[in-house]
């Protein structure tokens, strides 16, 4: 997530010359943004790390209600028209609980998997911007930043969505999350954890490079000088994680068919074994539902998003500054007199 204005920068750096640490998180929220160029990789993994479990976690009822209305054929019973609908009877018929059946393997994968995904995003984004803008904000570097660093964090977070999605599914056959775990390893061997990887880095690319576009220009129009605006992160990162969730819920929806193996959907198309492929999946579902197929479950998808995506940015930009803030108070403590 792109987070740092150069021409703030160089008003930290001429505050810390002079002495004036405090002057330079002052309550306007002019160098909310101004991250001096030394930032440790710890600051940003450690911020990234928080900001990925909050992100998973607050919203993770929606995103169980997305996994079960992208089935292609649900059962009778988990059937639903809408989110309310469906986390309601979801709550009634199977327990209070139920819906978060899972959230414990997704912090455990969201913490390391964001952690390096933001490390990554910031070396990146700067390496880049330097040589394309000469450290000027690019929105390519920040697209490029975002794609690579999708790479590393889908490569840990995989594993994790494999487990959660066969979880979340009605009438999941798993005790928990080691039962699954175990279950998965004996029946269809270590290569099921990476799956739907292919899959996965195949939605993720655009839909970081869309989300990065779009959350930079959305800035460039709420936030144009970059200085302290809360407001402006969380509806620029709604809106790019609504748009970013929507044109990529075809490649989601073929990545939870990899994720669950529907076993009713399989059969019905007389697949044997286990389905995979990108272009399998792809005729598979069209084959199950036609074009519409493509969309089930958009509308849950779109509604975890946007304030997931909003909440990651949020809670991003508050712990780098934070962290920023007590290493530069600390340096100035330590300084000469």
């Amino acid at each position: 997530m792109e987070l740092s204005s150069d021409s703030a920068v160089a008003s930290l750096e001429m505050s810390q010359t002079q002495g004036q640490d405090d002057g330079a998180f002052k309550s306007d929220g002019e160098s909310y943004e101004s991250l001096p160029p030394h930032v440790s990789v710890t600051t940003h993994m450690t911020a990234g790390a928080v900001a990925g479990v909050l992100e998973h976690s607050v919203m993770y009822p929606v995103d169980s209600v997305k996994t079960r209305m992208q089935s292609l054929q649900p059962d009778p019973n988990a059937q639903y028209r809408s989110v309310y609908e469906a986390l309601k009877k979801i709550i009634r018929t199977e327990g209070v609980f139920r819906p978060l059946r899972g959230l414990n393997i997704t912090m455990m994968g969201a913490g390391p998997a964001h952690a390096l995904y933001f490390a990554c995003y910031e070396r990146v984004k700067h390496s880049l911007s330097d040589i394309i803008q000469r450290g000027g904000n690019s929105h390519i570097a920040n697209g490029v930043a975002g794609s690579v660093a999708t790479v590393l964090h889908d490569a840990v977070m995989n594993p994790a969505e494999v487990i959660k999605q066969r979880m979340q599914m009605y009438n999941s056959p798993y005790r928990g999350l080691w039962d699954c775990v175990r279950t998965i390893t004996q029946t269809e061997g270590v290569g099921a954890f990476y799956r739907s990887y292919s899959t996965q880095l195949t939605m993720n690319i655009p839909f970081q490079a869309v989300h990065f576009i779009t959350y930079e220009l959305m800035q460039e129009q709420l936030n144009p000088h970059r200085r302290y605006n809360p407001g402006s992160h969380i509806l620029s990162g709604a809106a790019a994680g609504a748009i970013s969730a929507a044109v990529t819920t075809p490649l989601d929806v073929c990545k939870t068919l990899l994720n669950t193996q529907e076993n009713v959907a399989l059969n019905s198309m007389n697949i044997s074994g286990h389905l995979t492929g990108m272009a399998n999946t792809f005729r598979t579902v069209y084959r199950l539902g036609g074009p519409a197929a493509f969309f089930k479950g958009v509308q849950a998808r779109v509604i975890y998003q946007m304030p997931s995506t909003a909440i990651a940015w949020s809670v991003y930009e508050f712990f780098k500054y934070f962290l920023t803030k007590q290493q530069l108070e600390q340096e100035a403590g330590s300084g000469p007199l």
